[in-house]
């Protein structure tokens, strides 16, 4: 489990390697929000490498001895977090193999290649290329970073919340997007320790529920199959670290379609100028349908959490 130190400790640790993004306040509209609440974006699509993995990514490499890395580094993604390894990987100096399943944007494993990441597709969903990477790893003894289930990682993104914190001292809800869970543990762990009257909300694909199924249930599951199309918000099962923190800390989730989220792309492609992926316009994607109980609420942060093309061809 990881507590407020670690995260202060992740923050001090990646100092000089990561951005400090800017926040936007979402007004001048031509078609606003429905929610009297005043909405601020955090632009984590600016980070390095386009989304907030770069922060777990580089906490994890700097807490890890260097005879640990000689053989090199080794994961599974959806995408994201692939390209946090890859240049996590060339900046140590050390080779980095990413497996990924086979939706992954072809942008995104050219970018991975232009960080000279080896690059395997496995499967059409992240499960099965994590079982491919964890192979891997046995075989060849490359050391594997999990994408949300280890703490340091977890530690690193919950950097983020401490920014945002900072950066917004009347923010009273925060909507977050998730895929396996190591953001919004993170986040949350950071504003509940600091403000814990902030509401906190987190946002997954009606096709792969991941954490709301296990919350549901009172336990952890694996759901019986993933039918969204945003690799990067697919994983058929959580891990105990994950479903631990959020069950504790976050008050609720809700669930948006696949084409809601590229509708809210193509929103922030036209509103705001912001090349947001399917991930990281979930959060904008809950607040345009009207997800998420903001009774009361008067400043809401809208994650933007990874950058993409996602929403600028199709947009008018």
């Amino acid at each position: 489990m990881i507590d407020i130190t670690d995260i202060e400790a992740a923050r001090d640790r990646v100092a000089g390697t990561v951005r400090r993004t800017p926040t936007l306040v979402a007004n001048q509209l031509k078609a606003g929000l429905p929610t009297e609440a005043a909405v601020t974006l955090k632009l984590e699509c600016l980070q390095v490498t386009g989304s907030f993995k770069a922060r777990g990514a580089m906490n994890r490499l700097r807490a890890t001895p260097e005879t640990d890395l000689a053989r090199g580094i080794v994961t599974a993604s959806g995408g994201n977090h692939g390209l946090a390894v890859a240049r996590t990987a060339y900046v140590a100096g050390v080779p980095a193999t990413i497996f990924l399943p086979s939706g992954v944007s072809r942008e995104k494993v050219a970018k991975m290649e232009a960080w000279q990441a080896r690059i395997e597709i496995v499967g059409d969903e992240w499960s099965e290329s994590n079982r491919a990477a964890l192979a891997f790893a046995d075989e060849t003894g490359a050391i594997y970073f999990h994408p949300f289930a280890d703490p340091l990682v977890i530690a690193g993104q919950g950097t983020l919340g401490l920014e945002i914190l900072d950066d917004l001292p009347e923010m009273d809800t925060i909507v977050i997007a998730i895929g396996g869970g190591g953001l919004i543990s993170g986040i949350a762990t950071a504003i509940r320790a600091r403000r814990p009257g902030v509401r906190i909300i987190g946002v997954e694909p009606i096709g792969s529920p991941t954490l709301k199924a296990c919350l549901d249930a009172g336990e952890l599951v694996t759901l019986a199959e993933v039918t969204s199309r945003v690799p990067t918000m697919s994983a058929r099962r959580t891990e105990p670290i994950n479903y631990e923190i959020v069950s504790r800390l976050v008050d609720e989730i809700v669930l948006v379609s696949d084409a809601e989220m590229e509708a809210a792309s193509r929103w922030l492609w036209f509103e705001m100028g912001i090349a947001a992926d399917l991930s990281g316009a979930a959060s904008v994607a809950a607040l345009r349908e009207g997800r998420g109980d903001l009774s009361g609420r008067e400043h809401v942060c809208a994650l933007v959490c990874g950058a993409g093309a996602d929403g600028t061809a199709s947009a008018s």
